[in-house]
């Protein structure tokens, strides 16, 4: 990767220090209150600088146009944009229900350019933040130096990273069939990352302050505008990996409406080679298919073996996906919730829709995942139990 140019180190070093530092400093004020929901009427002197100021570094990088620095580095301009125009919707200096077009006129041009170049939305995306996110001496771009949003990035990035390594086993498997000697290995390399995944989740839901987030890190993902255009919040699920597993393991189908409507709407907010990944494997027989096509080789031991960790991979991703809504969304969204002021309450969720919508569509995932009996919509679990009654 070419160095960067001195315009877009000097945003870069903006991002790093100043900017965290008037975050702080709003986040504190907004802190002492009453009502912490509350922005309006406060720290209006440190929002100006933090839009004046970073206006200042995009103007000098618009001027400077197009400077062709590849991917990597295009990828990462983009993020530091989008992370200051995060934090201007965080402190309501945009606020899309307010505008037709975002005030952040620059910020918005040079998004727009950018995304429209490399093919991602064009706002700060999780891999921003997590997968994407270049450490200088130790320390990670983050919006403040809040120990609580240091704790979300950390184990969420540790959540990305082991669930990529379960979908990227699970990919290994389907050249070599699922009655290969291997593939029980790479069963066994997916069962960890899995179990790796819920380790993670227990960490953030025993150590993560649950008002600190809700007040003061989840804030920063919230919808914003670009342009004439709202672009939901970055998502944590907002890779390839957990999607890979849905399919390979064959618990989520790529032909139901609600589910494929998820996909597409997820698409750009992923790295290009995620989308790749995630095109490819939407046209791939499953795994489920493959070991229910293979029931008439139950009496052999590699059906067995194989078909048992197969099964064990299956129960564990439906426990990753039971955790996360039943403990840390629960926690960490729906239960603070009920005590925030009405006025606030239609900006909660930071994919767009209202809370109890959002709440409705996850719990709908979540028991496709698992494999649960419902009859209103379509899951797994006969599949399932049509296996489990093949073992011996």
């Amino acid at each position: 990767m070419k160095p960067m140019t001195l315009n877009v180190e000097a945003f870069d070093d903006w991002l790093r220090t100043r900017f965290v530092e008037l975050n702080n400093e709003l986040e504190h004020l907004y802190w002492l209150q009453a009502d912490k929901a509350n922005v309006v009427g406060v720290g209006d002197d440190l929002k100006t600088q933090l839009e004046t100021e970073g206006r200042k570094h995009i103007c000098a990088l618009l001027d400077e146009g197009n400077t062709d620095e590849g991917f990597d580095a295009a990828f990462d301009l983009l993020g530091n944009v989008g992370l200051y125009m995060a934090a201007c919707r965080r402190h309501e200096i945009t606020e899309p229900t307010r505008e037709t077009q975002s005030p952040l006129v620059e910020a918005s041009a040079l998004a727009m350019h950018i995304g429209a170049s490399i093919g991602v939305t064009p706002r700060f995306a999780t891999a921003h933040l997590t997968t994407h996110n270049l450490a200088r001496d130790g320390k990670y771009k983050r919006f403040t130096d809040l120990p609580d949003e240091r704790l979300f990035v950390d184990y969420n990035t540790k959540g990305i990273l082991a669930y990529k390594r379960a979908a990227d086993a699970l990919l290994k498997i389907l050249p070599l069939g699922v009655s290969h000697p291997i593939t029980a290995d790479l069963l066994k390399l997916a069962r960890q990352a899995l179990q790796d995944v819920m380790d993670s989740n227990s960490t953030l839901f025993s150590e993560l302050d649950t008002d600190r987030f809700f007040y003061c890190v989840r804030p920063y993902y919230k919808p914003y505008r670009v342009g004439s255009q709202v672009y939901r919040g970055a998502n944590a699920g907002d890779f390839a990996g957990i999607n890979v597993i849905d399919l390979l393991l064959g618990l989520c189908y790529a032909n139901e409406p609600s589910y494929s409507q998820m996909l597409v709407d997820k698409f750009l907010y992923m790295m290009p080679e995620d989308q790749a990944i995630l095109r490819d494997c939407m046209r791939r027989t499953s795994l489920m298919e493959h070991f229910l096509a293979a029931t008439g080789a139950k009496d052999q031991s590699w059906y067995q073996d194989n078909l048992r960790l197969f099964l064990e991979v299956c129960e564990l991703h439906g426990q990753t996906a039971i955790q996360h809504h039943d403990q840390l969304v629960r926690k960490y969204i729906a239960e603070p919730s009920v005590n925030m002021q009405q006025q606030h309450m239609a900006k909660v969720t930071a994919s767009g829709p209202p809370l109890h919508v959002l709440i409705g569509a996850l719990e709908k995932l979540r028991d496709r995942r698992a494999a649960v009996k419902r009859s209103d919509i379509r899951t797994a679990w006969q599949d399932v139990e049509r296996l489990k009654a093949t073992l011996s």
